[in-house]
């Protein structure tokens, strides 16, 4: 019964947090999660409970994503187009990410991806975890925005910053195989990137 509890406890933490366990290669573009979750705390109290107090919402995507720590972590955490949600378990906060700048986290795959939509810093899992890949970004007018060797995260990922408002083409080799998917950093937009497969 105890084992039961715990599965679906997790089970409902990764719906909400919009990412899943992996599973094989979804066709077409995954749906945006519906919004539903905990109530929203004081922000200085969510933060002192999960350890990220003081920390702004650039610093905390950066520490959460690159964190060496197995997943799922032991707090929510939900990036989005101007803030990161980041929750206890009863409560959550947005913390704002300041300035011009969206965060896209690419999860690049060789056989298995997971449907995601805005990245959890806490649960998501990609499948080449600590990869060495090369990133190229180009935005729509052709201006090269990456183009740079990288390790994915722990948790599969690599994640950059770029512009706001603007679409383009993500491409990442590994291992002699390559995939180019496009992306865009609008409001409506995914945070998170698990649908290019390098083949």
């Amino acid at each position: 019964m105890k084992k039961s509890l715990v599965a679906l406890s997790f089970a409902v933490l990764v719906a909400l947090s919009g990412c899943s366990a992996p599973t094989p290669a979804p066709a077409g573009n995954p749906p945006a999660p519906a919004a539903s979750g905990p109530a929203v705390g004081q922000t200085g109290d969510v933060l002192v409970a999960v350890g990220l107090a003081g920390k702004t919402g650039k610093q905390i995507v950066d520490e959460l994503d690159q964190a060496p720590d197995a997943r799922p972590l032991p707090l929510r955490a939900s990036v989005r187009y101007d803030h990161v949600l980041v929750g206890d378990g009863t409560n959550e906060t947005k913390v704002p990410i300041e300035g011009d700048r969206f965060y896209l986290s690419i999860a690049p795959y060789a056989s298995q991806t997971h449907q995601c939509f805005y990245h959890s810093l806490a649960t998501c899992l990609g499948e080449m975890q600590s990869a060495d890949v090369h990133v190229t970004i180009v935005d729509s007018a052709g201006t090269v925005l990456v183009d740079e060797d990288a390790t994915t995260y722990a948790n599969g990922f690599v994640g950059f910053w770029l512009p706001k408002d603007i679409t383009g083409e993500v491409t990442v080799t590994a291992d002699g195989k390559t995939g180019t998917v496009p992306f865009a950093t609008g409001p409506e937009d995914a945070t998170c990137l698990t649908t290019l497969q390098v083949a």
